[in-house]
């Protein structure tokens, strides 16, 4: 789920942050950040424990061998750094932090100078000054440019020009000074990188100093000779770009040219992303109680001094984008919670998703005296508290295993994300924008992502549940637990909240549909019949009132009825009217509903929704169908425009008949192909680039489109693009929220790295490669419809109530065959793949099928594939040669 960013501390909205190395960044960037270049960049599948990188490739897999050494999760709860990338400042010994209990890392930092002062009357006036706020303590706050001299470096000037520029700061003392420079102190949230010095001289202004590619916080100006003035103006030009927009924040000025003294820090590399509780070994400090500052983050480029993404950018907390610890001189065991270490000061935002972790010998001015930003602090050893599900291979009763090394890495880097978003929910972890939920604390969740938003969504779920499914079964309850506490939470019409996030009323148009789907899901894997009969009149009241009363006088859905002309949906787009993705989600949730609505008994009901989705389905191609592209509009209504998600669904719920689902799959390759993926939209109409937007969540069901319509190598092609991308790159192995134009992380370092939602490439390989699923609820029955492509061979295990339903199948260029382990209590159907009429079928040493007739009354051809029905328990091996 991608929820807009909230203000934090400053005064633009959002979290804040700046990108100090870019992608491909040379050596001088990297040595920015104290990292050796030759360390900087992870190796293709990362570098941790469990994943090869690209200097080390694996072995190709063999047919029967382990699956278990693709296995990401760490071996433990304890998990520790993998390696040093480097280190700035004075440092003794910083790859003594990799292993406790033998030498100790040092860092030290002499106490600075104080501060420059201007003189007493000084004033400062700004060109534009962004309006004041309050806190979340509801303490007042100004961003004017008064704060740029009043000696606290945790004030600051903001400007008010939302990216225009030039700003100005106009610093006037009362009498004339002579000046040899100045120092600009800002922050990372705003880095003035182009501007000029002017002071007052002569009756007019006249150019002192003129700075160029600043990119550090406290920028020494020194002039070419001393000057007497009683004017200084500060004019910037451009400033480092954030998430959220380009503008000037200026802590301080000072009238001197103060160069500052390199920070002592140490940069740790986890290897891949991990989520938990940081822990230090401190063993002693000087008596000043030196302050260490710890910036986390999931990938090297958006790792500055401060975190790539902290829950106190949203929360209010004037953390200032790192977690705080003050050091006592007799050292500390410190584990890194939620908290202030003294009264109202030091505050650590305890968990956090990150790969790479910053530890700094630094303090806030705030913090002082508790905590001091200079001191001795010596180290022997750094940690993690992983809190998430731990997927070791002793965990896992659904795996999967094929010729291609690379899809199996791609699985198990599905898998592990989302053992990282299965976790349990906590009040001081959640997403701060009021998620708490008392009904929800304690219980094991699925949250969209370790580092942010860390809330359960329902339309995660829809991808991220089913991964859940196949691989830890025994943790179903993650999935149980959201989807019936938002059932809880239904509104009064009807409607479905997404997430507990404003206090279950964040309004989304399609993620009640998402409810209705994934608790079918839920019932289809798990056979949870209580939880269908509790819930069943959600289910009644969501279909047969609220999406009702967003329904016009064609059957379609059309957001702007009711009231919904402001709901948003999955990535909160711009679209109203009559859209193809939400009528398509429509009918999918219709027919799960009238399967669940069967299973129950209710089939008055089941008929009445499954009516329904006809007449909804024939109104789409009716009325959302554009012949001259051939392919499904996104809307009815404005400029035209042909999405992904719409197109894809409509293929998968069945809207789309044979004709029309090659037709949209065809547009969609030919307009929407990225070597990083296929984009959500065929152009820019929605918003700008969203033409080169990847999104995994919405390609997944287009991968499956693809595979179910007989385009196995077309979807394995997609799927090596998309998860190649990701698996190649920073921070490696997991799946990221969205991937933005070139291959960039699509909200920079917002971007979640490891997102639930993103993690279909491992239920598309489970159900359409490999092509065993269930069919009705528990596995009852169950379906092996294999999509091999180009892959030579496939086994896997579903974990099912019953057992294990385990599948083998291997090919060459003249035969199939399969073996099919099935549990007790079960029977399922096998559809080989090929031509019937080119086929020979033999199984239990008998011939099944000549290629014209049937041997067996078990055997007949259904969609073009020779099927094999009532395979009861046993093992079952089935041989499919071409020619007669």
């Amino acid at each position: 789920m991608t929820l807009p960013s909230t203000p934090g501390t400053g005064a633009r909205p959002g979290p804040r942050r700046r990108t100090v190395v870019a992608a491909g960044a040379g050596a001088a960037a990297l040595s920015a950040l104290g990292v050796p270049p030759a360390t900087a960049t992870p190796g293709a599948s990362g570098t941790g424990a469990g994943a090869p990188g690209a200097d080390h490739p694996a072995p190709a897999p063999r047919l029967g061998t382990g699956w278990q050494r693709y296995v990401q999760a760490p071996g433990s709860r304890t998990v520790r750094p993998v390696r040093v990338l480097g280190s700035t400042g004075e440092v003794r010994r910083p790859e003594a932090l990799l292993k406790p209990g033998g030498a100790r890392t040092v860092l030290r930092r002499p106490r600075p100078d104080a501060a420059p002062r201007w003189p007493e009357g000084t004033v400062a006036e700004a060109s534009s000054a962004h309006p004041g706020n309050n806190g979340n303590d509801g303490t007042p706050r100004t961003y004017d440019a008064g704060n740029a001299i009043d000696g606290d470096p945790d004030t600051f000037w903001n400007d008010d020009t939302q990216g225009e520029f030039p700003d100005t700061l106009t610093v006037t003392l009362p009498a004339a000074r002579e000046l040899s420079g100045i120092t600009v102190v800002s922050n990372s949230d705003g880095v003035p990188t182009d501007f000029t010095v002017d002071v007052w001289r002569d009756g007019g202004w006249s150019t002192a100093a003129t700075v160029a590619d600043n990119d550090v916080i406290q920028r020494a100006v020194p002039f070419g000779a001393p000057v007497s003035t009683t004017r200084v103006r500060i004019t910037v030009t451009a400033v480092q770009d954030t998430p959220r927009g380009a503008f000037t924040r200026i802590n301080e000025v000072w009238p001197e040219a103060v160069e500052p003294v390199e920070k002592p820090s140490v940069t740790l590399d986890f290897g891949k992303v991990v989520v938990g509780h940081p822990r230090v070994r401190f063993t002693s400090a000087s008596d000043n109680s030196p302050g260490v500052r710890l910036a986390f983050s999931e990938t090297l480029q958006h790792l500055t001094e401060r975190s790539d993404f902290t829950r106190s950018d949203q929360s209010g907390t004037p953390a200032q984008g790192t977690d705080q610890f003050a050091v006592p001189a007799g050292g500390a065991d410190w584990t890194d919670r939620k908290g202030h270490q003294h009264g109202t000061q030091v505050y650590a935002d305890g968990l956090h998703g990150f790969r790479y972790l910053r530890i700094t010998l630094d303090a806030l001015a705030s913090d002082a005296p508790a905590a001091e930003p200079w001191g001795t602090v010596e180290i022997d050893s750094v940690a993690l508290e992983f809190t998430a599900y731990l997927g070791t291979p002793a965990t896992y009763r659904g795996w999967f295993l094929c010729s291609d090394d690379d899809l199996n890495r791609y699985w198990y880097g599905a898998s592990y994300t989302n053992e990282l978003v299965t976790d349990t929910f906590r009040q001081d972890d959640v997403d701060p924008r009021n998620a708490w939920s008392a009904s929800l604390e304690g219980l094991r969740v699925l949250h969209d992502g370790p580092k942010r938003d860390r809330d359960p969504y329902v339309g995660d779920l829809a991808v991220s549940a089913r991964t859940l499914y196949l691989t830890h079964d025994e943790a179903a309850d993650a999935a149980r637990n959201v989807l019936a506490d938002l059932a809880a939470h239904q509104r009064a019409d009807g409607w479905i909240p997404p997430a507990s996030i404003n206090g279950y009323t964040l309004p989304l148009f399609d993620y009640p549909l998402w409810w209705v789907t994934c608790s079918w899901d839920y019932v289809l894997y798990t056979g949870d019949r209580g939880y269908a009969e509790r819930h069943y009149p959600n289910l009644l009241k969501v279909l047969d009132v609220w999406y009702p009363s967003v329904t016009d006088g064609a059957g379609l859905l059309s957001k702007g009825l009711n009231g919904t002309g402001g709901y948003g949906d999955y990535a909160f787009l711009g679209r109203t009217g009559r859209i193809t993705y939400y009528n398509a989600n429509y009918v999918q949730a219709l027919h799960d509903a009238a399967s669940l609505a069967r299973w129950l008994g209710r089939r008055d009901d089941a008929e009445r929704w499954t009516e329904r989705a006809a007449l909804v389905a024939d109104a789409v191609n009716s009325l959302l169908w554009d012949a001259s592209a051939g392919a499904y509009l996104d809307s009815g209504t404005g400029p035209v425009r042909h999405a992904q998600d719409g197109n894809a669904i409509a293929v998968t719920s069945g809207v789309a008949d044979a004709g029309r689902a090659a037709s949209a799959l065809a547009h969609l390759d030919a307009t929407t192909q990225r070597p990083y993926g296929n984009a959500f939209m065929d152009n820019d109409t929605l918003f700008g680039g969203a033409s080169q937007r990847v999104y995994a969540f919405t390609s997944y069901p287009e991968i499956v489109a693809r595979f179910e319509t007989g385009r196995a190598d077309s979807a394995l092609d997609q799927i090596r693009r998309t998860y190649g991308w990701m698996d190649r790159h920073d921070p490696g192995i997991t799946h990221w929220e969205g991937i933005g134009p070139d291959g960039s992380l699509y909200e920079d370092a917002y971007t979640s790295m490891a997102h639930g939602w993103s993690t279909g490439v491992l239920p598309a390989l489970t159900h359409q490669l490999l092509g065993a699923r269930p069919t009705s609820p528990g596995y009852a029955t169950w379906e092996v419809r294999p999509h091999p492509g180009s892959v030579a061979w496939a086994q896997g295990q579903l974990p099912t109530p019953h057992g294990p339903l385990r599948v083998e199948w291997q090919r060459t260029a003249a035969s199939f065959t399969v073996t099919v382990h099935v549990p007790s209590g079960t029977r399922g159907t096998l559809a080989l793949p090929g031509d019937s009429a080119r086929l020979t079928v033999r199984g239990g040493g008998r011939l099944l099928w000549d290629g014209r007739r049937a041997r067996d009354r078990d055997v007949r051809v259904a969609g073009g594939r020779v099927t094999v029905a009532e395979l009861g328990p046993g093992s079952h091996r089935f041989t499919a040669t071409t020619g007669h």
